[in-house]
């Protein structure tokens, strides 16, 4: 079985399974691209060389995809689609005989037009086949002594930009190097709020009113 490989909670505790139970018999795949964070990448290397896996790093451009770049609403659908035919022919190659991914039951409630691309492609999704959560993921993986059991979790630098609004390599390197930066100063999320923005001007008198029309 090849795995694709993130690094993020699901996936990591999806390899170690499959790993614990195949053995040589399981790699990791991780796609290495300019919308997926270096710190991740180095992240997910760390992971397979600590624990003995093989891993296959495949470079994949979805900037390189028709209209990707236009940020349509299936946008998802576009970037697994091509990333999972790379895999495929990885697996192939490696006379592997199966492809999953590792996404969970919560995903189902969602808008995941890349779950289109992972059934169209003959993708396993064994952790929503056995109908596990995230929160009951983050449990066994905390069992399994994984240090991702609290890992926060991370979707691909693609996500930051509204649908519709041109995304290009430098907006991306912008936004990664921003956050990189807010992780490094110890950021994080915690008090429930669903996003948070930063106002770079700082504070002055009225600034809530500027965006008001102007009248006469």
């Amino acid at each position: 079985m090849a795995v694709a490989f993130s690094g993020g909670v699901d996936s990591t505790f999806l390899l170690k399974v499959a790993h614990d139970t195949l053995g040589d018999k399981c790699v990791a795949v991780t796609a290495s691209s300019c919308s997926f964070p270096e710190r991740e990448l180095k992240e997910a290397k760390a992971f397979c060389e600590t624990n003995g896996i093989r891993h296959v790093v495949v470079r994949s451009e979805e900037l390189e995809i028709e209209g990707f770049r236009h940020n349509p609403k299936n946008r998802c659908y576009f970037c697994k689609h091509e990333l999972f035919e790379k895999i495929w022919d990885i697996a192939r190659e490696l006379g592997l005989n199966a492809v999953a991914e590792g996404s969970n039951i919560d995903d189902n409630g969602d808008y995941r037009p890349g779950l289109v691309a992972v059934r169209e492609l003959g993708v396993l999704s064994p952790l929503r086949h056995v109908g596990l959560n995230k929160a009951e993921i983050r449990e066994l993986s905390r069992e399994l002594g994984l240090s991702t059991w609290d890992k926060q979790s991370f979707a691909c630098l693609s996500s930051r930009f509204v649908y519709g609004e041109t995304i290009n390599e430098e907006r991306l390197s912008m936004v990664d190097r921003a956050e990189q930066l807010l992780l490094d100063l110890g950021f994080f999320r915690e008090y429930g709020f669903a996003y948070v923005t930063m106002d770079l001007t700082g504070y002055r008198t009225g600034s809530m009113n500027e965006t008001l029309e102007k009248t006469e």
